[in-house]
């Protein structure tokens, strides 16, 4: 059976104001943080360690459990409660950061130490993630769902700052082991966090029985096809990772120096991309609520697709700059929406199912088409790659715009 945890009842104040709320968001953006500064700490240690080939070999370490058990992790988030399995998680990252740490601090590991350190991170990365998406919904109304992804996004873009400057600092003035000892601090400090939690029960009504680890993984596989608005946007969403992930990740990198623009250019298009997408998840934070959210959240779709392809046909680094901004703004509101309307949609006891489902695009799948995406890009170049990706992307909204469910969803009124 499914264990939920009895909490406060359900606070009619905005989410940014929800002290309960806030916790869950401060855990979250430490333990991103962390995630950030322990990949620049493996990343130097595999490098110190051995050599090029090897980072790339401890880095998949990790990224090849986290996308082969994302869904295992759903099924245990739904079964066993996602505030108990987030907790357990972030402890255990916690141990396995600190143990490597010392090992490097105490002696000269071999690449050993750091792959088995990597894969068992994933593993555990594997039980976080859809746990500590599935919070959410139990932390607040439904109506403050939109609010909650605004806030959650915004932690997203501040770790995305914060993390690989704090890594850096940390390597500087003490090296690989320094820096996994303040991953494993970021960790500890979320824990205390993360148990003072209130969660309130779901309706009984909604929950469903288990029919053992594989039939609850099955079940909610078959849930999320057949629901007439998390199937659609779950579609689309893919689609919109698998897209673009390989033209912002490599594609902007190639379009910088082909363009004379230099690491400098690169940083102005991806930071003019995550202020848009900040703004953005502010404005969702504080409102909470956009008219016709499912309707809204399609255009916004074919808008961003449309603006990232538009960078390799701008005249000059200002106007890429400011196409960026506005692929920035469209699929941070685009992303924030799509979210919040698959949790609003989704019964309680699917929630750790859907989530992970959700993260494994993103997180497994879409970075593993890097290597795709690059070497696309040495054959045919960037305009025809940035297009096709683009309209692949832009594709997605074939299957929200079908769905009359989709077109008609709104989010709970704030």
């Amino acid at each position: 059976m499914t264990t939920y945890e009895t909490g406060a009842p359900v606070r009619e104040i905005p989410a940014y104001r929800d002290p309960n709320v806030l916790r869950w968001l401060a855990s979250y953006a430490i333990s991103l943080i962390g995630d950030f500064v322990c990949l620049v700490a493996l990343g130097f240690a595999a490098k110190e360690v051995a050599g090029p080939t090897q980072v790339g070999m401890v880095m998949a370490a990790g990224a090849v459990p986290r996308a082969l058990l994302m869904l295992g992790g759903g099924v245990v988030a739904d079964r066993f409660g996602p505030r108990r399995v987030v907790v357990g998680s972030d402890a255990v990252r916690c141990v396995v950061v600190l143990s490597v740490a010392a090992a490097l601090a105490l002696g000269s590991p071999g690449l050993w130490v750091l792959v088995a350190g990597a894969v068992v991170f994933g593993v555990v990365d594997a039980l976080f993630m859809p746990a500590v998406g599935a919070l959410p919904p139990r932390l607040a109304g439904t109506e403050q769902f939109g609010r909650i992804q605004g806030l959650r996004l915004l932690a997203i873009r501040v770790s995305n700052i914060v993390g690989p400057p704090v890594g850096g600092f940390a390597m500087v003035h003490g090296g690989a082991a320094a820096a996994l000892g303040v991953a494993g601090l970021l960790f500890a400090v979320s824990v205390p966090l993360l148990t003072t939690l209130r969660l309130h029960r779901p309706p009984p009504e909604r929950d469903a029985p288990s029919t053992g680890a594989w039939g609850d993984l099955v079940d909610g596989l078959r849930y999320i096809r057949r629901h007439k608005v998390i199937g659609p946007l779950m579609v689309s969403g893919a689609m919109s990772e698998l897209g673009l992930t390989g033209l912002i990740g490599v594609g902007l990198i190639v379009l910088s120096d082909e363009r004379g623009w230099g690491a400098g250019g690169y940083g102005l298009l991806v930071g003019a991309t995550g202020l848009g997408q900040a703004l953005t998840a502010g404005l969702l934070a504080v409102r909470g609520r956009v008219p016709r959210a499912g309707l809204t959240q399609n255009v916004m779709l074919v808008v961003s697709s449309a603006a990232v392809a538009a960078v390799v046909f701008a005249p000059g680094l200002g106007g890429a700059v400011a196409v960026s901004f506005v692929s920035g703004l469209c699929s941070g509101l685009c992303g924030g929406l799509a979210i919040a309307l698959i949790q609003t949609s989704a019964a309680p006891a699917y929630l750790g199912r859907v989530t992970s489902a959700m993260s494994l695009t993103g997180v497994g799948l879409a970075p593993l088409s890097l290597p795709l995406f690059g070497a696309a890009l040495a054959q045919w170049g960037v305009r025809p790659v940035f297009v096709a990706g683009c309209a692949f992307s832009a594709l997605g909204v074939v299957g929200g715009l079908s769905s009359r469910a989709v077109r008609r969803a709104e989010l709970p009124g704030a």
